[in-house]
């Protein structure tokens, strides 16, 4: 009985030890956003008008909702590369279905139901098959990649119904839908990982898996919740972004979206080894990564020597990580 006690104790989700490497995760984030947003009040004050921030957080709403569904995975030690293509098959069979019908709620429900499903195959090869996530999503991403040209012949799909358009790019009290949109999926998934207990097992499982096994913690069932949820925040994000763009295009699941989701979960405090980070964090990167890319314009950066500098920050933020993480 006492050896039972010793195990359930050290499978328990304990956060302690790993709160002021998160922190300081932040403190350099919120640093470093404080020298763009200088940098932007000098250079183009037009930038901190009322209208151009609303448009800036419009923008970053897509990539906030695959940041906070990318956080859950990681947090439970795990990472979803497929995200970016999931979306974009999904906003492309939404699109079809639409078309087709004529109805803009079969059509959302479409792209839920696909990313659902995309997250479903990659919760059960991960969690029931144990393959490694990073090859199982990588292969996905492929998959649903290669899937999304086969469909269009690489063509943007239109002729959406005009009630899609109205209803999601529409501006209550002067706030776009999918910043609304983009700020409910983030609370609520941070509520769900703060205070549930499915929230205090995935930490668990990203602290310390064989613990959690161990201690009869539900690991396949939670890792597979984890890329059910992850799936669905890219059916939502296909909904936000087909609304914005006015058509549906497997482009818009690019490697370099994916490079920009590992960015903002990475800055915003989401450990890359599991059981640590807030989706929060992620949301707070994404806005960032968003607003790096309008400093980098505004200097005259060439695209590729973003990616460059992109790459640059996510290898220092993961060394922060490791640096404050060798307790773990």
């Amino acid at each position: 009985m006492e050896s039972r006690q010793i195990v359930s104790s050290s499978a328990r989700p304990s956060l302690r030890p790993f709160q002021g490497r998160l922190n300081l995760q932040l403190v350099v984030l919120t640093l470093s956003f404080s020298i763009l947003l200088a940098y932007l009040a000098i250079e183009s004050p037009i930038f901190f008008r009322a209208t151009n921030l609303i448009n800036v957080l419009n923008q970053s709403a897509m990539l906030t909702i695959l940041a906070v569904g990318m956080a859950m995975v990681m947090i439970g030690g795990g990472i979803d590369l497929s995200l970016p293509a999931n979306m974009a098959l999904a906003g492309i069979l939404g699109s079809m279905a639409m078309i087709q019908t004529g109805s803009v709620a079969l059509g959302c429900l479409a792209m839920l139901a696909a990313g659902l499903a995309v997250g479903t195959l990659n919760g059960i090869a991960v969690a029931y098959f144990r393959m490694i996530p990073f090859v199982v999503t990588l292969a996905m991403m492929t998959v649903c990649g290669g899937f999304a040209v086969w469909l269009t012949n690489s063509i943007s799909i239109f002729d959406q119904p005009e009630r899609f358009f109205d209803i999601f790019l529409a501006r209550p009290l002067g706030v776009p839908i999918a910043i609304s949109v983009a700020l409910v999926a983030g609370l609520g998934i941070q509520v769900l990982m703060g205070t549930s207990r499915f929230g205090r097992e995935a930490y668990a499982i990203g602290t310390n898996a064989k613990a959690s096994r161990i201690s009869r913690v539900p690991v396949a069932r939670t890792l597979l919740g984890t890329y059910l949820l992850a799936g669905c925040m890219a059916g939502l994000a296909a909904i936000v972004v087909t609304a914005r763009l006015g058509s549906a295009s497997a482009n818009v699941g690019s490697d370099n979206v994916v490079l920009d989701v590992v960015t903002a979960c990475v800055i915003g405090g989401v450990s890359i080894y599991g059981g640590v980070g807030r989706p929060l964090g992620a949301m707070l990167g994404a806005v960032f990564v968003i607003v790096l890319g309008n400093v980098l314009n505004l200097l005259g950066i060439s695209f590729n020597l973003g990616l460059v500098l992109k790459g640059a920050v996510i290898i220092a933020f993961i060394a922060l990580d490791r640096a404050f993480g060798e307790e773990r």
